[in-house]
């Protein structure tokens, strides 16, 4: 009998490697095996539903991620998989082993997670920092299981006052600083110095000359959207007339799907000057007539068939910081993004003018760096 349990086991664990395999050209899946043996079938058939309804690849890398590590928790925490939908009480449990006091740990060895519970998530690879999980970690994990109860077709406890209560105190109990995905931005004068380094014609210096230059001017573009960037996606436009100069050359970039919008919407961007000149010498260079815009290069400078994967664009950037003599650790791909903003409040660019470029849907948000970069120089910075 146990032997007969124990091989059908087996066969799930199969049976799910071979359903996530269907959809990992959508999904592209690192830990599969290890997945397979963690989600459920009801997990893996809502994953496939998901990619069905046409859901953006990064939105379910996101919440596979988190589906993941929900699963690895609750299966820590309860020695049973999650149930759907989960009670109250999981979810209170859920932000009381994540968002807890390191000073109140210190003298009561009860608070925040269990240290079996912590030992197991380690052991799996779940957990690596030390110390309470960032809010917007536990809120967005949270949302996640709030998207897949309802895809389920449950409602969930996620907007009882007791879960929102318990949140806010226990953020208020232990404040964390809010760290930028960049602690710093890559503005003008940083992204002149990370152009300088990209001073041949090779084919890598033209190829990342053009992404550092295309992600900037369009507006601060995700490091997704430049990886995924096609050059179907590309329109060419009339020359920009411009009073003693030649006409500039201008793009047009069709986005599609994004983070923020949907594939139905044909939000476009657009490139003047020497963004175009630059995406135009490595187009040209790299002969590159469909397909994917940006591509690896292997060791003996042959340009691949294949896009370059969003963190190639990270590491790109990470390179060229270094190479300008700059530090990377203080700069990423999301610089580009929060330094364009910057850089239009520098130049006095209107906000709505900018936005209409970054595609920022929050006011709240894209006024921020505004406003850091107005309040640093400013007279009520200059008091005495």
């Amino acid at each position: 009998m146990a032997i007969a349990r124990k091989q059908s086991v087996l066969s799930g664990v199969e049976r799910r490697s071979v359903e996530l395999d269907t959809i990992a050209s959508v999904l592209p899946i690192d830990r599969r095996d290890e997945l397979a043996e963690l989600l459920t079938d009801q997990d893996i058939e809502t994953l496939r539903h998901l990619v069905n309804e046409g859901m953006g690849a990064n939105t379910l890398r996101a919440l596979t991620s988190d589906l993941a590590y929900l699963e690895a928790w609750g299966l820590a925490a309860t020695q049973k998989s999650l149930p759907w939908p989960a009670p109250e009480a999981l979810l209170l449990k859920f932000v009381a082993h994540h968002l807890w006091d390191p000073q109140r740990r210190e003298t009561d060895a009860e608070h925040g997670m269990p240290t079996d519970v912590d030992e197991s998530l380690r052991s799996q690879g779940f957990l690596k920092a030390v110390g309470p999980h960032a809010p917007a970690t536990v809120r967005r994990r949270l949302a996640n299981w709030s998207t897949l109860t309802r895809w389920r077709g449950f409602d969930g406890a996620f907007a009882s006052p007791a879960l929102k209560s318990a949140i806010r105190l226990a953020i208020r109990a232990a404040p964390r600083q809010r760290l930028r995905k960049s602690a710093k931005a890559v503005t003008g004068d940083v992204l002149a110095k990370l152009l300088a380094t990209c001073a041949t014609d090779s084919l890598r210096d033209l190829r990342d000359r053009a992404i550092l230059m295309v992600a900037f001017a369009s507006g601060g573009r995700r490091r997704s959207e430049i990886a995924g960037l096609r050059r179907e996606q590309l329109t060419v436009e009339p020359p920009i007339e411009v009073p003693d100069g030649p006409p500039l050359p201008s793009l047009a970039l069709h986005l599609g799907r994004t983070k923020t919008s949907t594939g139905e919407q044909d939000d476009v961007v657009y490139l003047t000057g020497r963004s175009v000149d630059a995406l135009n010498a490595w187009m040209a260079a790299a002969k590159i007539e469909s397909g994917s815009v940006f591509r690896g290069i292997g060791r003996w400078g042959n340009v691949s068939r294949r896009a370059v994967d969003p963190q190639s664009i990270n590491a790109i950037i990470k390179q060229r910081v270094e190479m300008a003599g700059l530090e990377p650790g203080e700069f990423s791909a999301h610089g580009l993004r929060s330094g364009y903003l910057t850089e239009a409040a520098n130049c006095g660019i209107p906000l709505p003018e900018a936005m209409e470029q970054s595609r920022h849907r929050s006011v709240q948000q894209a006024s921020s760096y505004y406003n850091n970069a107005t309040r640093r120089s400013g007279r009520a910075a200059r008091m005495l």
